[in-house]
């Protein structure tokens, strides 16, 4: 995988504690567990705000983690591009059907150690519906998905229980859907 913030000590260990007085002057409490598994998707939900990045790598680097996420290929364009990839993200073209699950499924085989966040609802509007690429990225790969979240109305981020599928799509989407049936979005 690309190189990223993570891979310079110094600047690993600054950014964690900058990271952590970020989240305490601003009021946020990190809670749940931290992944155990050396692979795994994150799902974050809802998403509804750019802050949910802001937050979300702040409790990456907190926690020391090594994640990187999808985002839209816009999102990678000049200048930003760089900035974004040392980051942790992997640009998404969503106009085009090229073998995105097939890909990170591979990626999954062949890395001992990947961790991949997505946002299943694939944008920041709201009441959209989830899309099945994580879930078929997890199964295919044979990774358990860990439920991440950050709720507004309480001030609250972290992960849940590592989740794995089964294979019935429908019954598993419900059960992953009902996780976040308490948490609030920004927006």
């Amino acid at each position: 995988m690309q190189t990223t913030f993570l891979d310079t000590p110094v600047l690993r260990s600054v950014l964690h504690g900058l990271a952590g007085g970020f989240l305490r002057l601003s009021g946020w409490r990190l809670e749940g567990e931290l992944p155990t598994a050396r692979r795994y998707v994150v799902i974050v939900a809802p998403h509804t705000s750019n802050w949910d990045f802001v937050i979300g790598l702040a409790l990456v680097l907190r926690y020391r983690l090594r994640i990187y996420w999808m985002g839209k290929h816009t999102l990678f364009a000049f200048p930003f591009g760089p900035v974004m990839r040392w980051l942790g993200g992997l640009p998404v073209d969503r106009r085009t059907s090229g073998g995105l699950v097939d890909a990170t499924i591979e990626a999954f085989r062949s890395h001992p150690e990947l961790a991949i966040a997505i946002a299943p609802e694939g944008t920041r509007r709201k009441g959209s519906q989830w899309r099945t690429g994580f879930y078929w990225i997890a199964h295919g790969a044979g990774v358990p998905i860990l439920p991440g979240y950050i709720d507004y109305r309480t001030k609250r981020a972290g992960f849940g229980a590592p989740f794995t599928t089964s294979g019935d799509i429908e019954s598993d989407m419900a059960q992953l859907k009902a996780y976040y049936h308490n948490i609030t979005g920004h927006h």
